[in-house]
């Protein structure tokens, strides 16, 4: 721990610090810390910064490195627990074990403990009204509660927490949000300690539901009180036991990573026989623990934390870490009687028994041994790809539907009504398929480049009950103009929040926005939503989906013959449902994504103010266009990533302090491949930052070029072990062909191909690659820079929009216009051997 390093690492502290500072989510984390007893560990603030490691213990005479060795004798080996998970045998690990590990010195060190709660009595029974960052109101209720890790066998909370989160019919969420006074709704404990915890009930509410906050209040009082009523239910118990022993059976094989932090998670919170399973099987039925967790959900112990612009103005009080301006006051039990007997009476009541848990694990023997996709059934309004799952023997199937609609993003206007349409089919679904979700099945609709696209995922047992009814509300969909208002304010919110995204955000948007043909400014996007009506969308529907095409994928613990049933299911409910909008395209109509191609030798730079410019946040993207997706190219570019990645990050993040955000990584829009550096800073501007990107690149081409037969056969080998790296779940394999299909390429044997040209790569053909396309002076290298400038560099961006630009370079002022100059890259779709309408 040199006194150098220790510098380098105050400062990238600071760095992450800083960028945090206009995160809501953070700086709403350390107000409710703030309004905790001063003397608890809860309180204090829960990061770090150059004030607490660098000034302040100048000021008291301290030194920071001295105390950060006393602080290391806290690591003792009686406090610390190990997970290594391997393939070798149990005694190869073993000994692995004793020889890196014995060396760590057991000092019997006491493990520390909280002294007590962090919330004593005045820190109760509070309304605190919070000013955000960005647009969107929003109330969160929190109890202190005694943790129920202490209960792990009973799991009290995640009965409380299934049904005061409930979404289905009877539930608060579903009562407030047919209202149009809510957009989501979650509960449960949160957590950082065995001695004390937190039960919440937090939610996003519309600007009609921040008007009727006492209400939505009242609500949550009347449904717990309705809990307390009628008392515990074994049946619901019994059904959250059913659910959680089938996902432990049948749990998805994850990244070794994830599976040993969480175990030696566990090991610090549950005897030596549960280190496997955790919490995650709560089987003793003791409903009297049930109502004692419930009992502390009281008006008497409630903290009330209410975000809204609204309050601007009118708070009286800042959080010291983040300035977060609040104001407090008391809310006492009979406010909130007060609030509970004001309430509408619309009707509270408990889940019906949940349908879709599934009974039926039977695997379907697989008769064809399939290893690619294949398309198995092909008409001229769908095409269907199978594969049957060869590897998990599990008996879960996942389903992809692309709706492909070449009317979807032609114009903003288009873009943002289909936008709508996508969440307003999530919406209308939302109580229905809510049971499904906690049962295991899961399903999404997004919007895509080219139309929408329906997923769903798990158990497929019960999979057709729960496709029907998401085909069916699709083919009979009507705008219903209450919940397009709701969606309609809510959407708005989200678009503007865009000037409120981390710079290196807004600038991985511009870089997008520079690259593909028809993506649209937020801006136009804005400025359409905002004439949007409902009658508008219902007039758009018909024209959108009058032009569809159904790319259907299928694999998994499915038949050939269910899987062709199921897409003649879809097919039929959505062509031919009586009063159906969908209508079939001509192969003509089919329309894909393409990218523009940047010019040889020449360096175009995009520089912008950032949005917010509060935000002390610069950020620069040097992107740096390679390639169309081809077998030879990507893998030696994809060996320069790996070689390059970790000095890049050393250099400019560890070395040069330029900002904690810093990155070199691969970039892939639409199958034509690129480097992309990025960095995100507050100590330096972008102009600045881009050049020490190009001297990097010109450090680093002696490294290339001086690089040993060894360390290249060792990266290689690296290269090819991350590829040969099996698929852990049917999601990871089914992703990955479904990405073959979706970009048109069908390259199902692109590990095994890549694989052999990598095992002949000679260093000489990698060496000559980089000279090509990578070098700072590459006869085919083509750069884009996207600069976004802070107010903390706004004296720097006049300085360089006033520079005049020096040779090979290109200064980007009008995106569209550029745009329409450059040539595109073919599309992958439709190439020999590719996917064709015909």
């Amino acid at each position: 721990m040199s006194q150098d390093a220790v510098l380098r690492e105050i400062k990238a502290v600071d760095s992450e610090h800083k960028k945090n500072l206009l995160s809501d989510g953070w700086r709403m984390y350390q107000l409710q810390k703030h309004l905790a007893s001063k003397d608890h560990p809860y309180h204090k603030f829960s990061t770090g910064s150059w004030e607490t490691l660098e000034t302040k213990p100048k000021e008291r005479g301290l030194d920071i490195r001295h105390e950060l060795l006393k602080f290391y004798e806290n690591y003792s080996a009686n406090l610390m627990h190990l997970v290594v998970y391997g393939k070798e045998s149990l005694d190869c690990i073993q000994g692995l074990v004793d020889r890196l590990f014995s060396d760590i010195k057991n000092t019997d060190r006491i493990s520390f403990k909280c002294p007590s709660h962090p919330l004593s009595e005045e820190h109760l029974q509070l309304l605190v009204k919070a000013l955000p960052i960005e647009e969107g109101d929003y109330l969160r209720l929190i109890w202190p509660i005694i943790p129920s890790i202490q209960f792990y066998k009973e799991g009290p909370c995640h009965y409380l927490s299934h049904l005061i989160g409930h979404e289905g019919e009877g539930s608060i969420f579903h009562i407030i949000k047919e209202l149009g006074w809510a957009m989501n709704l979650m509960a449960g404990e949160s957590t950082n300690s065995t001695e004390y915890s937190f039960f919440s009930v937090s939610m996003r509410l519309t600007d009609a539901g921040h008007e009727h906050m006492e209400d939505i209040v009242g609500w949550i009082f009347k449904y717990l009180f309705l809990l307390k009523e009628d008392g515990v239910h074994e049946w619901i118990f019994n059904e959250l036991v059913a659910i959680n022993e089938t996902e432990f059976h049948y749990q998805d094989k994850i990244d070794p990573i994830s599976y040993v932090t969480g175990t030696v998670s566990s090991m610090r919170l549950f005897p030596p026989e549960e280190w496997l399973v955790g919490s995650a099987l709560p089987s003793k039925y003791v409903p009297q623990r049930i109502m004692m967790i419930l009992d502390q959900l009281s008006p008497e112990r409630v903290r009330i934390f209410w975000e809204s612009k609204k309050f601007e103005g009118c708070t009286t009080s800042a959080e010291p870490w983040y300035n977060t301006s609040y104001s407090v006051e008391n809310v006492t039990p009979s406010v909130i009687q007060q609030w509970i007997q004001k309430a509408p009476t619309e009707k509270l009541h408990l889940p019906e028994p949940n349908m879709f848990i599934p009974k039926d694990f039977a695997l379907k023997e697989v008769t064809e041994k399939v290893t690619f996709p294949k398309v198995l059934r092909k008409t001229p309004l769908s095409r269907l790809w199978y594969k049957p799952d060869l590897l998990f023997s599990t008996p879960k199937v996942h389903i992809i539907i692309d709706f492909h609609c070449p009317l979807s993003s032609h114009s903003p206007e288009a873009y943002v009504s289909t936008d709508l349409f996508v969440d307003l089919l999530v919406d209308y679904l939302n109580a229905y398929a809510y049971d499904a979700q906690i049962a295991g099945l899961y399903y999404s609709i997004y919007l895509t480049s080219d139309g929408f696209q329906v997923s769903l995922g798990g158990y497929n047992d019960k999979m057709r009950v729960l496709l029907n009814a998401i085909l069916k509300q699709i083919a009979n969909f009507e705008v219903k103009p209450n919940r397009f208002s709701a969606l309609k304010e809510t959407t708005v919110k989200d678009y503007q929040n865009f000037n409120f995204r981390q710079p290196h955000s807004q600038a991985s948007f511009y870089v997008s926005l520079i690259l593909e043909d028809k993506k649209w400014p937020v801006a136009e996007k804005l400025e359409a939503l905002a004439k949007l009506e409902s009658d508008s969308l219902a007039k758009f529907l018909p024209n959108l989906l009058s032009k569809t095409f159904l790319e259907c994928y299928i694999q998994g613990n499915i038949e050939p013959s269910e899987a062709k049933s199921i897409a003649q299911e879809i097919e039929d409910t959505i062509f031919n449902t009586p009063n159906t909008m969908f209508k079939s395209m001509s192969p003509s109509q089919y329309l894909t994504k393409r990218v523009i191609m940047l010019e040889n030798e020449l360096k175009c730079h995009y520089q912008i103010e950032g949005l917010n410019q509060k935000n002390e946040n610069s950020s620069v993207i040097q992107y740096i266009q390679v390639h169309q997706d081809d077998a030879s190219s990507n893998i030696k570019l994809q060996l320069f990533s790996l070689i390059a990645s970790q000095p890049a990050f050393n250099q400019l993040r560890t070395v040069e302090q330029l900002g904690y955000i810093t990155s070199l990584s691969l970039r892939s829009d639409y199958g034509v491949w690129a480097l992309q550096v990025l960095i995100q800073s507050t100590v330096k501007d972008p102009s600045y930052l881009d050049a020490r990107i190009d001297e990097f690149f010109k450090m680093f081409e002696s490294k290339i070029h001086e690089l040993s037969d060894k360390d290249f056969k060792r990266n290689v080998k690296s290269l090819i072990d991350s590829k040969l790296e099996k698929f852990k779940n049917l999601w990871e394999e089914s992703h990955f062909y479904w990405g073959e299909i979706d970009a048109g390429i069908l390259k199902f044997d692109r590990v095994e191909s890549e694989v052999a040209l990598l095992r002949e790569l000679k260093k000489e053909e990698f060496i000559a690659f980089f000279d090509q396309y990578i070098k700072l002076d590459a006869p085919q290298r083509r750069t884009l820079s996207v600069q976004v400038f802070s107010g903390n560099h706004s004296a720097e961006f006049k300085k360089a929009a006033a520079e005049a630009d020096p040779p090979k370079t290109y200064r980007i002022t009008d995106i569209f216009g550029f745009k329409r100059s450059r040539p595109l890259y073919s599309s992958l779709k439709g190439g020999p051997g590719r996917i064709t309408m015909d």
